[in-house]
């Protein structure tokens, strides 16, 4: 019985030389469509049009050429059963054995910057999918092939029908999750563009956010465990198209959730900065007009937490900033690059992980998705800074130029604590953090005694609250710790009494009006 194999591909990599072996091999009959027929019959292929095999011309600019029963009905009949085969006879309908179709580069196109709607509408494939799906749902005898990365896999394996029985059912699931990612990067899209143009959300949506939830994620890669050793755990996405690992260990769960995390810190500053994070925490943070001095000031914030930390800079890390690296333990260092000077120095701590972010991480494009009992919690990235212009002073002074600079730099760490969140900050240098506590005055008190333990005086400093100070005990406390100015969102029942704390003890505060809980 003859063999049909049906290739239309937009990525034709690789697809001559696998095409060549079909015919060569296994004696195939070739199928195909406009650019991937022309790509063949140049490479000396004999091919069949869709159009012939169907006896029907492609019409609407390419719109409709697939869409017809002889090809669908070819993929899906059963084999096993004698009605659909006396049917498919009686209509002239052959057997297509194997598909190899991949996708119009839908993603592609609209990542592309000022991309016309019209070419994004365009760029959604109909035949493509369909032609998959139909394979895919009759994998016990169709081959369905939608990633090039496959295509030696399928010529090992058709030689042995053991082998590619057992492989079709696996490129039948690839197939699923790929029209399935497809599809969702048309919805969010079109989603983001209706939300762009202003138009009402349907009831039950808000801001743009859809009636139905989905993602759809392709495997990165197995992971050891997850947060402990007990749990199984994997990674899914593209991760790995934002950083690349030099060297080191594998990474582990809790590394890629470090990492994301020091990457959305980082992302915060401008200048020459270098944060010191440990469980998502920032343990130190510094600017200033080179890194090694900047590490000296982060390092200084906490001399204890850094070790097992992550380390994460915004400039290239050379030999000066490697050899004070490497005078602790670390488990990760993350840099836009490394000079040959620094690998050379790192080598000789084979475990360590290098990781080079490529190019500027736009976490504007990220969800936050959480999981909760019965579903996911989603929401916008907090990615909102305050303005210098959009503080209101509250108390009689006013901060000095100093101070406010320091209470930016504060604001801008506080926001990537766990709350409760108190930082105190000096002129772009951490000088305590306390993190995570039920109390803010308990946050204060362990950021205080943080800058204690690594000598740091707090006066002058000025802190930085992630929420509104509920009494004014935290305030005060800040004061006697010698804290002379305070950010905060403001927004207490009680924020008359904490500005006339300030205003007894001589204090400038300016309220954000905003708050970065971070849970």
């Amino acid at each position: 019985m003859e063999k049909l194999a049906l290739l239309s591909v937009s990525d034709k990599t690789g697809l001559a030389e696998f095409a060549t072996r079909l015919v060569n091999e296994f004696g195939f009959r070739l199928l195909s469509t406009g650019g991937t027929a022309k790509l063949l019959r140049d490479r000396g292929l004999p091919v069949t049009d869709v159009s012939e095999h169907t006896g029907f011309p492609e019409m609407m600019e390419g719109r409709v050429k697939t869409l017809h029963p002889r090809v669908h009905g070819g993929l899906l009949c059963r084999r096993d059963k004698p009605e659909h085969m006396a049917q498919a006879a009686s209509h002239g309908i052959g057997m297509i054995d194997l598909v190899v179709v991949n996708l119009y580069p839908f993603e592609q196109t609209v990542a592309k910057e000022h991309v016309e709607f019209e070419e994004a509408i365009e760029n959604i494939d109909i035949g493509g999918p369909s032609m998959l799906r139909s394979a895919a749902k009759n994998h016990d005898a169709v081959t369905v092939v939608c990633d090039p990365g496959d295509y030696e896999r399928v010529l090992e394996a058709l030689a042995d029908e053991g082998k590619i029985a057992a492989l079709r059912k696996e490129l039948a699931l690839k197939v699923f999750q790929r029209t399935a990612s497809y599809d969702k990067a048309i919805s969010e899209y079109l989603s983001k563009k209706l939300a762009e143009e202003a138009l009402a959300p349907e009831a039950g949506a808000i801001s743009g956010f859809p009636k139905v939830f989905s993602q759809s994620f392709p495997m990165a890669q197995s992971l050891r465990y997850g947060e402990n050793p007990h749990q199984m755990a994997a990674l899914y996405g593209s991760f790995h198209e934002a950083f690349e690992q030099l060297q080191g260990k594998e990474l582990s769960f809790n590394n890629i959730i470090d990492i994301s995390s020091a990457a959305f810190l980082i992302g915060e500053f401008e200048r020459p900065t270098l944060a010191i994070l440990k469980h998502t925490n920032p343990c130190g943070v510094a600017t200033a007009e080179d890194l090694p001095t900047a590490w000296d000031q982060a390092f200084e914030t906490d001399r204890q937490a850094p070790f097992g930390g992550i380390i994460v800079v915004n400039r290239a890390v050379d030999a000066a900033l490697a050899e004070r690296i490497r005078s602790i333990f670390c488990e990760i260092v993350i840099a836009p690059s490394f000079t040959s000077e620094a690998l050379e120095q790192f080598s000789k701590r084979k475990n360590l992980r290098l990781m080079v972010a490529k190019g500027h991480l736009d976490a504007g494009a990220l969800t936050d998705v959480r999981s909760v009992i019965g579903g996911v919690l989603v929401q916008d990235r907090d990615l909102r800074m305050v303005k210098t212009s959009e503080l209101k002073v509250v108390t009689k002074r006013a901060p000095t130029e100093e101070e406010l600079r320091a209470l930016i730099f504060g604001w801008k760490v506080v926001k990537h604590v766990k709350s409760n969140a108190i930082v105190y900050a000096g002129c772009e240098r951490t000088l305590g953090i306390g993190a995570g506590q039920m109390s803010r005055v308990d946050s204060s008190r362990i950021a205080v005694w943080k800058a204690g333990e690594a000598g740091l005086s707090l006066k002058g400093s000025c802190l930085a609250s992630d929420a509104f100070f509920p009494f004014p005990d935290g305030l005060i406390a800040a004061a006697d710790a010698g804290a002379t100015a305070v950010i905060q969102p403001g927004g207490s029942v009680r924020d008359d009494e904490v500005i006339a704390a300030a205003n007894e003890r001589d204090m400038a505060m300016v309220f954000t009006g905003i708050r970065h809980f971070r849970h």
